[in-house]
């Protein structure tokens, strides 16, 4: 059955918020009710104004409805009002509470959904891809993107429903109340909405430079960290340190200039507001001075234009994350969008138990256009054979190895699996087949135990306790503190060279797959370690299908058929003795690398 997983899709707010729709419901059921509340706060004021410290009767509406609740007793009068001020108060903070609930939770969800499916769709990438991008970058995708999308719908997504809702509830009102005074007072909108829509532009394009700065700070960050141990032993500290400071530098200036951009926007929409202010003063205290306007209506004009020029300005203050989100949005949908380059074909199939014969027919290969790597190659594996790639570096070796699990796919031939094209194969079911032992061995901050099962999850304590023995591994496990609980440090940097590969054998061991792939396994060993290595390594192999990239005799002693790899074709191939005999390239390699170390082997060895 081929993998689900989709391998291209478009990134949709509303599939974000879709499963949230009975939250949001409530919430916007919460934004209305403080819609509402926020409308109303002004009237009772304006009724002791009109019906209780002004000596003429007001007509319209309100009074009639007052008269029939308390009477025309201007102390029952008052009394109304300030128990209508304190409720619609109440109602107000409740619904604002439950709303602010009710979205951080949707924001809290959408986050995990998010970070969900990034880092799925991140991991099935295909490893050109990774090649191509710093991890640092897509940390930063993972993480601070997802957080601003999180913050804008906990704080921006209703908040801006509100006041939007706010803005109509009151200019609905002011007409009614008074439509060529709400003229007056609105004469400035268009100029606010064009200040704060070119600012939001201005501010949404400073924001992406912002946010893909950070992402190459975090890359360096990130680079150094896995590699101090090359910093430290080259001294290089305070070059890292400049190198950094540089970057962190040309941060602060774009961080700088987009800070100006929002700083700007908030003064402007002020004297706007300021603006409308002062002409509501002006005409207002004129048309109550003329009797043509109620002095409550006067204050609930301007108490209107006090909360309706408010949400104006958390509307473009609102600018600065909802460009962030914004941003952020673009950056993850840009990784989503991302087609996985190797991806199982259209009826690809689950791998049946296979017997190991591996087979490159005519495969080319290149990483870039216009530069091969591998030139039609062929040859042949047989199932249980041992097989050793030679060659120089840069010859291809490495390449020939990744295309056998499908990291890479040729550019043109074929590679198969007792005979059928593992393109064919869905990539799980093939690559849970093959076992790896490479010469950088990492592990991961997880206990021992963990990292020997990590190819198998479900194995049992006895199956991890066997593997380690076969592998050689045990005699040291069983002195940590903590035997096969004792965490492992990052990278498994608290363990010796042979002490990694011997857990990366033992983690091969439990799969007990029919293709065995090594990569220098015994690079960088001591003697000592060597021969616990390579023992471990003797029973691994016994009956698998085995490649290995050897660069030392020990190892390609051990292969029944030796290919010699130069500018990605097969120079030669045959077992080492007739290779020596037939005097080629392997013979040239055998003499610049490999005699020095047989003679020290044969001195090295009792008489």
């Amino acid at each position: 059955m081929a993998d689900s997983a989709p391998a291209h899709r478009t990134l949709k707010i509303r599939e974000l918020l879709r499963p949230h729709w009975k939250t949001l419901a409530a919430g916007l059921l919460a934004v209305i009710g403080g819609g509402v509340a926020n409308l109303l706060e002004p009237w009772p004021l304006k009724i002791v104004f009109d019906n209780v410290l002004k000596s003429r009767q007001i007509h319209g509406w309100l009074n009639p409805l007052i008269l029939s609740l308390v009477g025309d007793d201007k102390l029952r009068i008052l009394k109304f009002a300030a128990v209508a001020a304190l409720v619609i108060a109440t109602v107000g903070a409740l619904c604002s509470y439950v709303e602010k609930c009710l979205t951080t939770s949707v924001a809290q969800w959408v986050m995990h959904d998010l970070r969900r499916t990034i880092y799925s769709h991140i991991q099935r990438l295909s490893l050109a891809y990774h090649d191509r991008k710093q991890t640092g970058d897509l940390i930063s995708r993972a993480t601070s993107d997802i957080d601003a999308i999180q913050s804008f719908i906990a704080t921006g997504l209703l908040g801006a429903l509100v006041n939007s809702l706010t803005l109509v509830g009151m200019v609905g009102v002011m007409f009614y109340v008074n439509w060529r005074f709400t003229l007056i007072a609105l004469s400035v909108a268009p100029l606010l909405f064009l200040v704060v829509y070119r600012y939001t532009r201005l501010i949404k394009k400073a924001s992406r430079e912002v946010r893909k700065k950070e992402g190459e700070i975090v890359s360096v960050i990130q680079e150094v960290l896995s590699s101090i141990r090359v910093v430290k032993a080259f001294a290089r500290e305070e070059y890292e340190q400049r190198r950094l400071e540089e970057q962190s530098l040309e941060g602060v200036e774009i961080a700088l200039r987009a800070r100006s951009l929002k700083a700007k926007l908030s003064p402007f929409v002020e004297v706007i507001v300021a603006c409308g202010t002062s002409l509501v003063l002006w005409f207002g205290a004129r048309m109550v001075l003329d009797g043509t306007l109620s002095a409550g209506s006067l204050i609930l004009f301007v108490m209107y234009l006090a909360k309706m020029y408010k949400p104006m300005q958390e509307l473009s203050k609102m600018t600065d994350a909802y460009a962030k989100a914004a941003v952020g949005y673009e950056r993850i949908r840009e990784v989503l969008e991302t087609e996985r380059e190797i991806k199982d074909a259209p009826g690809a199939m689950r791998a049946p138990e296979l017997r190991g014969k591996i087979e490159f027919e005519n495969v080319d290969f290149s990483y870039e256009p216009n530069s091969p790597v591998l030139r039609n190659l062929t040859f042949t594996i047989e199932p249980g054979q041992v097989a050793a790639l030679v060659g120089p570096t840069g010859a291809g070796k490495t390449t020939i190895i990744s295309l056998i699990p499908r990291f890479y796919d040729p550019t043109s031939g074929t590679v198969k699996i007792d005979g059928r094209d593992v393109r064919r194969f869905t990539q799980k079911s093939l690559r849970q087949q093959i076992s790896f032992v490479l010469q950088e061995t990492l592990l991961f901050h997880a206990p021992v135990w963990s990292n020997i099962a990590y190819g198998k999850p479900e194995a049992t304590r006895a199956e991890i306790l066997r593997a380690a023995k076969l592998a050689n591994a045990d005699e040291f496990i069983e002195k940590m503190p903590l035997g096969y609980d004792t965490m492992v440090g990052e990278r498994g940097v608290t363990l010796s060279g042979g002490q990694r590969q011997r857990i990366a054998i033992a983690r091969a061991i439990i799969r007990n797959t029919p293709i065995l792939i090594l990569d220098e396994p015994g690079s960088g060993l001591d003697a000592a370690s060597e021969q616990l290595v390579f023992e471990a390594l003797d029973r691994l192999m016994e009956g698998k299908t085995s490649i290995v990239i050897a660069h030392r005799l020990s190892t390609i002693r051990r292969a029944q058929i030796i290919f010699v790899v130069r500018d990605g074709t097969i120079a030669e191939s045959g077992t080492h003795e007739e290779l020596l005999r037939s005097g080629g390239l392997y013979s040239e390699l055998y003499e610049l690398q490999f005699r020095t170390e047989e003679e020290a082997e044969k001195q090295a060895s009792p008489p």
